[in-house]
């Protein structure tokens, strides 16, 4: 059988043409400079304070889930410390970065409830926009045709109107001593100890309905003190006056609440939370131009979705997606939904999307913050002259290295330049690129990082010079020393390369901050050295031996008998 021959011209154009390939999607992103972190440009500094005293071990928690939003689409390097204690700083690097703003701050209370009825559905009649003359009247209530609903759930029939004899002039029907019914009712509904608001009366009420536990059965035939509630609220204005809820979203009771179009819902308690979620993302769904947010739940979670689509498939009937107590979307189910697979659809862009599949994937947070966090903008904490110090410092340690190697490999030293080189190339447009896609940020430990990894690359050329020499002074020729010495060295420097990338790794997933920075930059390195010494360093170096300086050779070849320690340099042979 022939055996194979190798073509290294072939191996090293493939390998031009990737570098080229890559350095073309880094024109296609439009950026020729790195993103540099807080101690290289500065950038954003955001203070969250938490409302109430929020207790340690719950402020810590929330620093924790904040750091996973702000690092979690990338190596952003964003620092989050607590301050305090009852304050969160998160600071960011870049000036723009104030678009996180709302990525850190949301609560991400995630809910799905259904839709008892709403300000456009007409399911639940409103004063607003009633004929003259009527109005809701609480007390009616639905026709009994077999006697199972008098239960005592007291509930106010959808939609049914009541002519009133005689209003007072903010609306109240008025009995024999003036009082107005609606709030002598109201105050029977309190009870003798004080006064009670209609949500309030809406919570216990439902909390003695029985069928407040089965959503699928309330959204029929609701409290009738939510009813209530929900007419107080439409005829204060609700969402017009930019409430976004009436109440406190406790997943157990009833809640009315808006979405960002000014409707007001009645929504049931909640039938899915968000810790039923096992994965959000962001996508542009097939056939579709808009970016939605994409969910997946847990087992439970799916079952109970399947239930949900089982019973308001076919109807009109509405679910709510309910994100910090306001309603995201409130879709008719088109299709049963089985596999636990769901997605959000809005006027999301590519940004928003992600910041919300962001918060979701994470977690919400244990504590609420203060409406209005301090933004500020902070320098950068190394001063100029210090970055120029440390770049002067590794383009001397660079050039150093380049001249040991040109003395003591000589005509081989020229290969080791080449493909350091080329390492900084592979380095910079992954770096560019990095910087787009995954928010990857260059600091000083990051640097210093990818200076450690010119001792890495480095090792490797070392290693397979003294190989392919090792092999020419037992007597062969150069090409056949570069194959053989190859198949030895290959081994040595990917047990090298090994340890190094699993340190990084290591390092990465143990350390914290900047230290990050450092390990993924050599992490990267280390990766990046492999690709140069097996698909330029080797086919290089097999591509010269064909020429008669090298394996003739000659004294500034690196391979002169001279430099080897022999007689004579064997020639001749097939590598």
């Amino acid at each position: 059988m022939a055996r194979k021959t190798a073509r290294p011209g072939r191996t090293l154009v493939v390998f031009f043409l990737a570098m080229a390939i890559a350095y073309g999607l880094v024109a296609l992103a439009g950026t020729w400079k790195p993103t540099l972190g807080l101690d290289l440009q500065g950038g954003t500094s955001i203070t969250l304070r938490a409302e109430g005293d929020p207790g340690e071990e719950a402020l810590d928690q929330a620093r924790q889930i904040i750091d996973d939003r702000v690092n979690g689409s990338g190596v952003a390097e964003a620092e989050v410390t607590t301050q305090g204690g009852n304050e969160i700083v998160v600071e960011i690097p870049g000036e723009n970065a104030r678009n996180l703003i709302e990525t850190v701050q949301r609560t991400a209370q995630l809910r799905f409830r259904l839709v008892a009825c709403s300000t456009v559905d007409g399911r639940c009649a409103t004063s607003t926009g009633l004929p003259e003359g009527i109005q809701i009247d609480p007390s009616t209530t639905l026709p009994q045709e077999d006697g199972d609903q008098g239960e005592g759930n007291n509930r106010a029939a959808l939609g049914s109107w009541a002519r009133l004899s005689d209003t007072g002039s903010d609306g109240g029907e008025k009995d024999g001593n003036g009082q107005e019914q609606g709030q002598g009712a109201d105050e029977g509904a309190q009870g003798k100890g004080g006064k009670q608001s209609a949500y309030d009366a809406c919570i216990a009420a439902a909390a003695d309905d029985k069928t407040a536990a089965k959503p699928l059965e309330w959204i029929d035939n609701p409290t009738t003190a939510c009813v209530d509630a929900f007419t107080e609220f439409e005829a204060s204005g609700g969402c017009q006056q930019g409430a976004s809820a009436a109440m406190g979203d406790d997943p157990a009771t009833p809640l009315i609440t808006c979405d960002e179009d000014g409707i007001a819902y009645l929504l049931s308690p909640a039938m899915i939370e968000g810790t039923s979620l096992d994965d959000a993302g962001a996508a542009i769904p097939q056939q579709q131009v808009n970016y939605v947010v994409t969910l997946s739940f847990d087992g439970e979670g799916s079952d109970v979705f399947a239930d949900i689509s089982n019973a308001l498939v076919g109807t009109e009937k509405q679910f709510a997606i309910v994100l910090d107590s306001q309603v995201l979307s409130a879709p008719t189910m088109e299709g049963r939904i089985l596999d636990g697979n769901a997605q959000i659809s809005g006027d999301f862009t590519e940004t928003t999307a992600n910041s919300l599949a962001t918060s979701l994937r994470y977690g919400s947070l244990p504590i609420a913050f203060e409406d209005q966090p301090l933004v500020e903008t902070i320098g950068p904490s190394l001063a100029g002259d210090q970055l120029s110090a440390g770049l002067t410092a590794g383009g001397i340690g660079l050039a150093i290295v380049m001249l040991y190697c040109l003395l003591y490999y000589r005509g081989l030293g020229t290969v080791v330049i080449a493909s350091l080189f080329v390492a900084a190339g592979i380095t910079y447009a992954m770096v560019l690129l990095l910087s787009e896609t995954a928010n990857f940020t260059l600091t000083l430990p990051g640097i210093a990082g990818l200076i450690v990894a010119v001792g890495i690359t480095a090792d490797s050329f070392i290693v397979y010079f003294e190989r392919i020499r090792d092999e020419m002074r037992i007597g062969k020729s150069m090409r056949v020393a570069v194959e053989s010495g190859w198949k030895r060295a290959r081994n040595t420097c990917l047990a090298a390369d090994a340890v190094s990338l699993l340190a990084a790794v290591v390092l990465y997933i143990f350390a914290a901050g900047v230290v990050k920075g450092f390990a993924f930059a050599l992490g990267l390195t280390t990766i990046i050295d492999l690709v140069v010494f097996f698909w330029f360093t080797h086919p290089m170096v097999s591509y010269l031996a064909k020429y008669r300086f090298f394996n003739k050779g000659h004294r500034l070849s690196g391979l002169s008998p001279e430099t080897l320690g022999v007689s004579r340099v064997a020639t001749g042979g097939n590598a």
